[in-house]
């Protein structure tokens, strides 16, 4: 078994992966807590409902057979697989949103059943296609009369935070996420909000006061030890209250974001009626021979092809853009098709390692394992827009998948002519000749076709090695 690389904190347990199957092994520290949900049948209740991910229990044979760190373990569980691990600072608005509010949800379902969470990272977030699903089992334990929500700092910065930073300044959170897992202090984004954004009572209780005592924390940590010390019990129905409102509140957050750059790109085509439909055949008979498992849609876009591609068979479609508004109307239409799953990308900076050993949160490339991919009407923002070298592209491809639909858009195609408009023209060797022979120096070109009057070519190619 090998130990995940993000899971090295919780004492209550770890998580391996072996032979494409995921387990979490269970220390006698986090026995009890995971006995309780158990017995109350919460656990599988919790799994009827779908808010949490699937799980079984191995038997002490099972356990036995497992080996290595399985056999020191109180208990070991089986976990369904997630189809592909996204991170919050590769979610759009909406995603976000939804994965709140069914962080929510999940803790007043558990609260009405005497029990709660001990944290609250988005980390701990996932999704199956366009449905977000809680990943870890030993976050719960029993309620105890009194207490307050150990997770409201932690939700605050890596829910609430980014989200209000986005609604209220209509700044994405995702460069500021990423830079600190930790996600966003309430001391930061006071100091970016202006005063006329703080002027109600939720942002004056869950931003302003916070603000204030994280202040004290650091000016004056002797008087915030004494006042913790001080805090009265908290009534079980103020402490449902507290949730149920912040629940009321995130629910009616909008995206302020104007119309960006591709958001409209289905309605301002680039082709007409009969080169998109020859576009879109071709890439259906791709899909329909390949049966692809996982498929990538780089620059997804609306995610019209991802649906194409489910249509077509692909059993699972993840989807990749750097268009925060385009990501949102792909997650729109997740809603309505299972198994599509649409990130925020820029493939010229993608997701680094990040975290303690630089394991902790893995690279976008680490997580590449796609059976088959589609790249339509991409290389050239690459090549063209970032100077990125055309054998480079071709070389970052071909470790995306085995197999894919590339698009190639000539010099003379609107779309580049625009590009170039307004800076010199340094790509003399940027030519279908030179696209030609570097794609079949590293795969074999089982089809092309022309796809535009402009001259733009769509390319099957498996790769030879």
């Amino acid at each position: 078994m090998k130990l995940d690389g993000g899971s090295y904190r919780d004492v209550a347990g770890r998580i391996y992966h072996s032979e494409g199957k995921i387990f979490r092994t269970i220390s006698n520290y986090g026995a009890k807590n995971y006995q309780a949900i158990r017995d109350a049948g919460l656990l599988d209740d919790l799994q009827a409902k779908g808010f949490i991910v699937a799980s079984r229990e191995l038997s002490k044979q099972q356990q036995t057979k497992l080996g290595g760190d399985a056999l020191q373990a109180a208990f070991v569980l089986e976990h369904e697989r997630i189809p592909y691990i996204s991170y919050p600072y590769e979610w759009s608005f909406e995603q976000l949103k939804a994965a709140a509010l069914h962080h929510l949800d999940l803790q007043l379902y558990c609260f009405d059943k005497k029990f709660v969470l001990t944290d609250a990272t988005a980390y701990n977030m996932q999704f199956i296609g366009g449905r977000p699903i809680f990943i870890d089992v030993l976050s719960f334990k029993p309620y105890q009369q009194g207490e307050f929500w150990q997770g409201q700092g932690q939700f605050s910065m890596q829910f609430l935070y980014p989200l209000l930073l986005w609604m209220k300044l209509g700044i994405p959170y995702h460069s500021f996420v990423k830079g600190n897992l930790e996600g966003i202090s309430a001391l930061d984004l006071s100091a970016m909000l202006r005063l006329k954004h703080k002027f109600s009572l939720n942002m004056l209780f869950h931003l302003v006061i916070p603000a204030k005592l994280e202040r004290q924390a650091i000016n004056q940590p002797d008087k915030m030890i004494d006042s913790a010390k001080r805090k009265k019990e908290l009534r079980p129905q103020n402490y449902r209250n507290f949730l149920l409102s912040m629940r009321h509140w995130i629910a009616k957050f909008n995206n302020p974001q104007q119309k960006t750059t591709w958001s409209d790109y289905e309605i301002e085509q680039v082709y007409d009626n009969t080169e998109l439909q020859a576009k879109r055949d071709f890439v259906k008979k791709f899909v329909q021979k390949t049966k692809p498992k996982m498929l990538f849609d780089i620059g997804c876009n609306l995610g019209g092809y991802s649906v194409l591609a489910r249509e077509s068979g692909a059993e699972y479609v993840v989807g990749f853009d750097f268009d925060a508004g385009a990501i949102d109307v792909a997650y729109q239409r997740s809603q309505q098709v299972d198994n599509m799953l649409p990130l925020l990308f820029d493939a010229a900076n993608p997701s680094p390692s990040l975290g303690w050993f630089e394991n902790e949160r893995k690279s976008f490339l680490a997580r590449a394992d796609a059976d088959a991919l589609v790249a339509l009407a991409f290389e050239h923002h690459l090549v063209i827009a970032k100077n990125i070298p055309m054998e480079d592209f071709m070389d970052w491809l071909m470790k995306l998948a085995r197999q894919g639909v590339v698009e190639f858009v000539p010099k003379n195609d609107e779309t580049i002519v625009k590009m170039l408009a307004t800076r010199e023209d340094i790509f003399p060797d940027y030519t279908q000749k030179t696209f030609e022979d570097l794609l079949s120096s590293r795969a074999k070109i089982i089809d092309k076709q022309v796809v535009s009057a402009s001259g733009r070519i769509l390319y099957w190619y498996e790769r030879t090695s």
